[in-house]
């Protein structure tokens, strides 16, 4: 299903970010493109010539020098509960055409929520989190807003959502979500009133997970979480930026006692790993707030 809806996002209610929490963030540092497996270098961005050559008409354009800015999170919580596990920065894509050089430039950052990833390497010793978030700065040069009357940036535009769409399934997959399949789009208002374009997917996160057992033993709890994920695209005036996050459908405990297969029965194993790692019993609509509350705050 494809309907076209207004999502409730809202940058209007973002928070002062005047009073956030004390609560030290780890040391924030930068990848280099090439060794990153979500910057979107290797993504089909701008990647058609028809956009390049919308572009190569327009003619002698002001635009940004130096580095691309940071794509900046302003909802408090992104330093609350998440923590950023990678940075990078590239040449998304650079052509000349004739008198004209036409670059993309990116910039990303990547979270995942602490206390899922905590209880994860607690309980199971295994990295990483299946409840993630993005985000994303692309920087095109010249800019897209000095076209003379908005000349050819619908078109770009859909390029930037068809290639950021691309770049968003490969995140997920590097982060282990499988299966993922698009089933909604709309709109949403965003930070500065701005409108964005959503697409909303289905996936699946594998589980290989060992669980450790009351005799000592360990069981491998081998199945899957279902999953939701939410993307939004906008153009902010200056820049095209990009968020998105995924989440599981239901807690992580629910996934592991139906994947365990083990003669003392896994609720009571599950039981005691919940008594030993409270998040993995975390409800989905806990990850999903904190999802929204984080795409449509992005600047």
């Amino acid at each position: 299903m494809n309907d076209e809806r207004s999502d409730r996002f809202d940058g209007s209610d973002r928070p002062d970010r005047s009073n956030a929490s004390e609560r030290p963030t780890p040391a924030r540092s930068t990848i280099a493109a090439d060794a990153s497996p979500s910057g979107l270098t290797r993504r089909r961005l701008l990647a058609s010539g028809v956009a390049v050559g919308t572009l190569a008409t327009a003619g002698c354009l002001g635009t940004r020098d130096g580095e691309v800015p940071e794509p900046v999170v302003t909802d408090d919580s992104i330093d609350e509960d998440w923590r950023l596990v990678e940075a990078s920065d590239s040449v998304a894509f650079e052509e000349s055409y004739g008198p004209l050089t036409v670059s993309a430039l990116e910039r990303t950052v990547v979270y995942e929520y602490v206390d899922i990833a905590e209880a994860v390497a607690d309980a199971f010793d295994a990295d990483g989190s299946p409840v993630t978030f993005f985000a994303a700065r692309i920087d095109i040069r010249p800019a897209i807003d000095s076209l003379p009357g908005g000349i050819g940036r619908d078109r770009l535009m859909n390029e930037v959502r068809s290639a950021a769409e691309a770049a968003f399934r490969d995140q997920l997959r590097e982060a282990g979500v499988t299966d993922i399949e698009r089933v909604d789009d709309g709109e949403a208002t965003v930070a500065g009133g701005h409108t964005a374009s959503t697409a909303t997917f289905v996936a699946a996160f594998g589980l290989d997970w060992e669980v450790p057992l009351p005799d000592g033993s360990t069981a491998v709890a081998d199945g899957v979480a279902e999953m939701t994920a939410r993307l939004a695209v906008w153009h902010d005036g200056t820049d095209v930026l990009i968020s998105g996050g995924a989440h599981p459908t239901e807690p992580l405990s629910d996934t592991i006692e139906r994947a365990l297969d083990v003669p003392i029965g896994a609720e009571t194993v599950v039981d005691e790993l919940i008594d030993d790692t409270q998040a993995l019993a975390t409800e989905p609509e806990t990850f999903e707030e904190a999802v929204e509350a984080l795409i449509p705050s992005v600047e």
